[in-house]
């Protein structure tokens, strides 16, 4: 095997932690931007497994493309009804055909799209107030002239990137979306899954800017929808506390005018159902949050094949590397980051360089953590083929 081209640096910046000001965004579960993420990627991960039932391997595909439309609804205190359909569309290519054979790809894909969304939407019935649309481009191959290389070629000259580990408050923001969406929402059932956590930190005090789809159905007036809230607000605080030991400060629904009758409230619990779009790549990283004060790749990652497209590839791995590399020096780097360059046809174990820029502690040298950090970077090439079944098996997430 080729050497590989690892390059270790240091990393010259202020560590992110003593920066006076960052900032930091998740766009929740039911965001439409994740839901067109979490629908590509629903559908690549089936027909990545039709693909390997039929055939032992993963064929060619990409479903990045999705786009939700908004549809049109009425809420109202009490409950309200949705109008006009959510319009969902799958766009991308696949491989429909093998030896002549055409695959079941199109009803793979819908349906991956509509467990999906009643996975994450309780509120909304996918059989009536969403329309599912199939334009996934067709291609076809004949296995017995594929595969015959013995390594996997990159498709694209691309990069990305990562870094480790999360700071304060990015760490707040990703846990305190996932504590409304995944937890607080099942006892409070008139929060809904489309929420946004936006947060800002000014030296060692953090604002937390939440925006909340409310349920119609399950508040009766404007009082009890101020007491949701409220209550979300309360609950919130108590979980960050857990998380920081910064002062923070939360604010819900800051649009809301009561004089003016305007309150985030909605009959599905998904902004999607009124007007709102969402397009694959404009929400979170492959990290789950959007960190300017960091680097970002602007690939989107959600719906892009696992074997050889390095626009997913690249990002999942840069992460994995940083974080093993602040792991597996024992307390002794600050900060990492990672940017990884592919060059198409060449084989995806064999970037065009692997950067890893490293922020050792106080008191500690570059030359200290070196080979360990290129060890880590070394050992997640040497399994870059487990990627796949890491996705396949949910143990990581694109968005």
């Amino acid at each position: 095997m080729a050497p590989r081209n690892i390059e270790v640096e240091p990393l010259r910046t202020v560590h992110i932690e003593d920066q006076e000001v960052e900032l930091v965004e998740r766009k929740g579960l039911g965001h439409p931007d994740s839901i067109a993420d979490g629908v590509s990627e629903s559908v690549s991960r089936a027909l990545s497994r039709l693909y390997l039932d039929e055939f032992g391997r993963i064929l060619h595909h990409n479903t990045d493309e999705t786009q939700v439309v908004g549809g049109a609804s009425e809420p109202k205190f009490g409950g309200g009804k949705v109008t006009q359909p959510i319009y969902i569309l799958l766009v991308g290519r696949a491989t429909t055909e093998v030896n002549g054979e055409r695959l079941a790809y199109r009803e793979t894909a819908i349906e991956a799209a509509k467990k999906y969304v009643q996975s994450i939407c309780a509120h909304i019935d996918v059989e009536h107030q969403i329309d599912f649309d199939c334009r996934i481009g067709q291609g076809s191959v004949d296995l017995r002239g594929v595969f015959e290389q013995k390594s996997v070629l990159s498709n694209d000259t691309s990069f990305g990137v990562g870094f480790a580990p999360l700071s304060d408050t990015e760490r707040l923001v990703l846990e305190s979306e996932h504590f409304l969406t995944l937890k607080l929402k099942k006892k409070l059932h008139a929060l809904g899954e489309d929420v946004k956590v936006m947060g800002y930190r000014d030296h060692d005090k953090i604002r937390l800017t939440v925006a909340a789809a409310l349920v119609d159905r399950e508040v009766k007036d404007p009082t009890e929808y101020r007491s949701v809230c409220d209550e979300i607000q309360s609950a919130l605080a108590d979980h960050a506390a857990k998380l920081t030991r910064r002062e923070v400060s939360i604010e819900v629904n800051t649009a809301d005018d009561p004089e003016l009758g305007r309150y985030y409230l909605t009959v599905t619990g998904c902004s999607m159902e009124a007007g709102d779009d969402g397009s694959v790549g404009r929400g979170n990283r492959a990290n789950g949050l959007i960190t300017p004060c960091r680097p970002m790749s602007l690939e989107a990652s959600a719906g892009k094949n696992p074997v050889n497209h390095v626009g997913k590839i690249y990002n999942l791995l840069g992460n994995l590397i940083a974080n093993d590399i602040v792991k597996e020096t024992g307390g002794n780097v600050r900060e990492v980051h990672v940017r990884i360059l592919s060059q198409i046809g060449k084989p995806v174990d064999q970037p065009q360089v692997a950067s890893l820029q490293v922020l050792p502690a106080a008191g500690v040298k570059l030359a200290q953590v070196k080979a360990k950090a290129e060890a880590v970077a070394q050992g997640w090439f040497d399994q870059i083929d487990t990627i796949p079944r890491l996705l396949l098996t949910n143990k990581l997430t694109v968005f």
